[in-house]
């Protein structure tokens, strides 16, 4: 039985980043990705296509599900009654890290903005809030890297 596994992506500016995260998702198995806030769609509400989320996707954008949603809170609330573990990809004074995180399944996670994250309101419905260990001097890595960082090792794949 494949094991059931949802994106929510909150305030995702840069399109290329959205379309990195769909490649990525496809490569995962993901079942489908909630786009919410001001994340951009893979199509608009006419159906035409974005061409940078088309660039970095590579076609992944049409294998993987995806809806846009307008609140985050709805769509944590549902997916949360339908048993799912809540998993922010975020640095906050209460993470831990990503390695240790034992996943349940069906299992979310939740990426937010490039630069700002996520809010403490989202972080607060969420089971579970991972981070990524950085070494270097830099704080943070760009939202895609950190996303395919993350999923590969919390997936075991």
């Amino acid at each position: 039985m494949k094991k059931e596994v949802f994106i929510v992506l909150y305030n995702i500016r840069s399109a290329y980043n959205v379309g990195a995260i769909f490649r990525t998702a496809d490569a995962c198995g993901v079942n489908k990705i909630y786009l919410t806030g001001y994340t951009p769609a893979p199509t608009n509400e006419f159906g035409i296509a974005s061409s940078s989320i088309a660039k970095s996707a590579l076609g992944a954008e049409k294998n993987v599900s995806w809806q846009k949603v307008k609140s985050i809170s709805t769509i944590l609330n549902k997916l949360k009654k339908a048993g799912c573990q809540i998993v922010a990809i975020e640095q906050s004074e209460n993470s831990v890290d990503y390695k240790k995180v034992k996943l349940k399944y069906p299992c979310v996670f939740i990426l937010g903005e490039e630069v700002k994250g996520l809010t403490k309101n989202i972080l607060a419905k969420c089971d579970v809030v991972s981070e990524i260990p950085m070494e270097g001097k830099k704080e943070s890595l760009n939202v895609s890297v950190a996303f395919g960082v993350a999923l590969y090792r919390m997936l075991n794949i």
